[in-house]
């Protein structure tokens, strides 16, 4: 049981990277292979925050967040004028030099040591210790970022995205400031994968970097393409179907050395075939080209 509450609290807080992350793909048609870099952020600012300062859950995560959307909004000032395949690229080298901090500071992050200990998350004097009320914690908040991106997704807002992921130029004409709504949508991403990271390393109660590399953020564009991307169900669904998927593989009984390997491998093909056979994703609307 503890087994399975587990995995369920892994997809509430994966659920959130990957709706977050459609945000960007699926609505504002800008691939980004960053997520996991805000992740991190968001992991380690409210870790240290809680265990130097002995701050509590909630200001840390929320310190966490506004500090990964003033990140990216930086970011966001000096990327969003590439478009395509160079927007892509701007993205891996964020990525990259996220990782290289969060593994080379060894002064404030432990580097590949990690920061063992961090302290579960408290409300009201009650600490979230146990799993079953872990999960219940990790799913309201899933529920409140998945309430919150639903209302932008509808809304006037949401809308204008979606146009400027069909044609660009068409939302210009219509005096539409193109580059503020990429912007604006690029610091909501960042800011909900924070919050992500926050849950994430109070619930493990350790981290370092290997959780936020390169590997994680293509682990988090998979579930948005492979679930579909362009609505909310994509997203939770790829989510669902990438977290089970290597535990099916356990009973393969694959050795654990080429197990990773063998979990990125089926994740590439699955993309593949996606791309091929399926565009908008198992359950999503939009279409990649």
């Amino acid at each position: 049981m503890n087994y399975f509450f587990h995995l369920l609290i892994l997809i509430n807080i994966y659920a959130i990277l990957a709706l977050s992350l459609n945000l960007l793909v699926g609505y504002t048609g800008l691939l980004s292979i960053a997520h996991a870099a805000f992740y991190g952020i968001g992991a380690y600012v409210a870790t240290l925050v809680m265990i130097k300062l002995g701050i509590a859950f909630l200001p840390a995560m929320l310190l966490g967040i506004l500090i990964a959307m003033l990140l990216s909004l930086l970011i966001a000032l000096a990327s969003l004028r590439f478009r395509g395949d160079y927007f892509v690229l701007a993205s891996l080298g964020f990525q990259v030099i996220v990782y290289s901090l969060l593994h080379n500071w060894i002064s404030l992050t432990r580097g590949p040591y990690g920061i063992p200990g961090i302290p579960k998350p408290s409300l009201f004097g009650y600490e979230i210790g146990s799993l079953v009320s872990f999960f219940v914690f990790s799913l309201i908040i899933a529920l409140i970022v998945l309430t919150i991106l639903y209302r932008l997704m509808i809304s006037p807002f949401g809308r204008v995205l979606q146009a400027i992921r069909d044609d660009e130029l068409a939302t210009l004409t219509l005096g539409k400031h193109v580059a503020s709504f990429k912007m604006k949508s690029f610091v909501v991403a960042s800011g909900l994968a924070a919050a992500a990271g926050a849950l994430y390393a109070t619930y493990v109660t350790y981290i370092d970097p290997t959780s936020f590399n390169l590997d994680e953020s293509i682990l988090m564009l998979s579930m948005a393409i492979i679930g579909g991307t362009g609505n909310v169900r994509g997203p939770l669904m790829g989510a669902v179907l990438l977290i089970l998927l290597p535990e099916v593989l356990r009973f393969l009984a694959i050795p654990d050395t080429v197990a990773p390997q063998v979990r990125l491998i089926i994740y590439g093909l699955l993309l593949i075939l996606m791309m091929r056979f399926r565009p908008q994703g198992i359950a999503g609307t939009y279409q990649f080209e």
